[in-house]
């Protein structure tokens, strides 16, 4: 999966709200775009779909301008992520076992990879909120909690040819 600019850009104009205001203090396009250098037509766009999911709120008027419509610790990466780019997944493929996606020498075994993996980042964006993203630009560390998503299962190294596994052979040194 590719992070679309879309996503990108939603990301971090909610994060500024969440560094400037965030559920109080309503902040204009100009100022969100000019924080964040991001063309402000295609934010306007990106704000609107953006309220459209219940992320943030308009208000009009002298003052006007967007706030979050959640608390930061609400909001994570991947509502943000899905409100503007839709479903996280890994391709556009059919779900394992329905409407023929098994036809085929091997499909079903890849689908059902495939969808393991849409699941596995859409679990790791769903780790991460607007409210560990502040901590983090402000020099904190923050991130999935504890027991959040493993990425890096342990599996046991397939075995070499010899009997030995990669994981046990030293690395050489070229001499």
């Amino acid at each position: 999966m590719k992070v679309s600019t879309r996503g990108d850009y939603a990301s971090r104009a909610l994060l500024s709200l969440s560094l400037h205001g965030g559920l109080e203090t309503p902040t204009s396009v100009r100022d969100i775009a000019d924080r964040t250098a991001l063309p402000q037509p295609y934010l306007e766009q990106i704000l609107l779909a953006l309220k459209g999911a219940g992320l943030v709120r308009s208000k009009r008027g002298v003052g006007g301008g967007y706030v979050l419509a959640r608390n930061p610790e609400e909001i994570t990466l991947a509502q943000i992520v899905s409100a503007v780019d839709g479903p996280i997944v890994a391709g556009d493929f059919g779900e394992p076992h329905a409407d023929g996606a098994c036809d085929h020498e091997g499909q079903c075994v890849l689908l059902a990879v495939w969808g393991d993996v849409g699941q596995t980042i859409r679990e790791y964006l769903q780790s991460f909120t607007l409210a560990d993203m502040v901590t983090r630009s402000r020099g904190g560390v923050a991130g999935p909690p504890p027991g959040g998503p493993n990425l890096n299962p342990v599996r046991p190294p397939a075995p070499r040819s010899n009997g030995r596994s990669l994981a046990s052979r030293a690395p050489s040194r070229a001499r």
